[in-house]
């Protein structure tokens, strides 16, 4: 695999290492900042396999994450880029032996991985997100980043006004509470009870009765847009920009919530390392969705649609390094 860069632009390499997956974008940043995609990769190694129960890094995740860095590390080599970001989020924020995954890093791309802290996963993903749909749609944007150990909001316009990153996502529930297939009704309302207490104490710190445009990133919020969309194998063009009825979305949630994990296989478009966890992230979703259009009707406005991204945290670290 060979790659040419161009002369006008600075080429990079972006790494998202989350508490499922292993994300990858090389890109071509120009002078004003507009961002061309040359490669993007995601793949599911559930780094933080255990980590909520632990507290560490169990040691075929961590096994799984260095195979697939050492994989994406040619790929940046072939590519020509002359920076390298590696980014860790939820995962290895909470372990406590982090210094075996940096090590295991270094040696597979040559270059540090950063543990960055919820507020800054918030930003970079703000970035990354608003620098696409700000040119279609209006602000200030709530912009939802749900990942599988935490889910970052963010509220701004041109810049972050007001952000949080909670410890709830779709990794961290599922084992936290979810012990049968499908959840019970206990198991679901235990699971909902943490992501209202979540909400709650993240209310005081974004205003997101402002919001205007919704944007929800990464794969839960990606999988329960192409489930609405009817779609059997994966279409990242399709999915991206996709702008759905909230209450349709919510409807969505709860329904790949109640299903099996054979039936959400079935769908034809969940990797197998997302099908398992897909459901507590779509209860993190639609809880997300009721209380923000909720406020936002308390506070006089109306939040009819949510807007889907695949640009996200991976593009705000490669305009970041560029």
């Amino acid at each position: 695999m060979t790659f040419a860069p161009s002369p006008a632009t600075t080429r990079v390499a972006a790494v998202d290492c989350g508490t499922n997956s292993l994300r990858l974008l090389v890109a071509d940043v120009a002078a004003d900042g507009t961002l061309t995609e040359v490669e993007r990769r995601t793949t599911i190694v559930r780094l933080g396999q255990g980590v909520d129960r632990t507290g560490e890094l169990a040691a075929d995740a961590l096994e799984r994450t260095f195979a697939v860095t050492r994989e994406y590390a040619q790929v940046v080599e072939a590519s020509g880029a002359s920076r390298t970001r590696f980014v860790a989020t939820s995962a290895t924020r909470d372990a406590r032996n982090r210094e075996v995954f940096f090590g295991g890093i270094r040696d597979a791309i040559g270059v540090e991985a950063e543990v960055i802290s919820g507020d800054e996963e918030a930003r970079l993903s703000f970035r990354g997100a608003t620098g696409v749909v700000g040119a279609t749609h209006p602000g200030p944007y709530l912009v939802v980043d749900l990942g599988g150990g935490s889910t970052e909001l963010v509220l701004g316009v041109t810049a972050p006004e007001g952000a949080v990153s909670m410890d709830v996502g779709s990794v961290r529930l599922t084992e936290r509470h979810f012990r049968s297939d499908p959840p019970t009704r206990e198991e679901v309302e235990a699971a909902r009870a943490d992501v209202h207490a979540a909400l709650d104490a993240a209310a005081a710190l974004v205003p997101w009765g402002r919001t205007t445009t919704l944007v929800g990133l990464a794969g839960t919020v990606t999988s329960v847009t192409a489930y609405l969309l009817g779609l059997t194998a994966y279409d990242r063009d399709r999915v991206d920009g996709a702008e759905l009825p909230v209450d349709d979305v919510i409807a969505g949630c709860e329904r790949l919530l109640a299903m099996t994990r054979a039936e959400r296989l079935a769908l034809g478009f969940l990797q197998p390392g997302r099908a398992d966890v897909i459901g507590a992230g779509a209860l993190v979703w639609s809880e997300v969705l009721r209380r923000v259009r909720d406020d936002v009707a308390a506070e006089g406005g109306t939040l009819a649609h949510a807007l889907t991204s695949e640009h996200d945290i991976l593009d705000g670290i490669a305009l970041s390094i560029a």
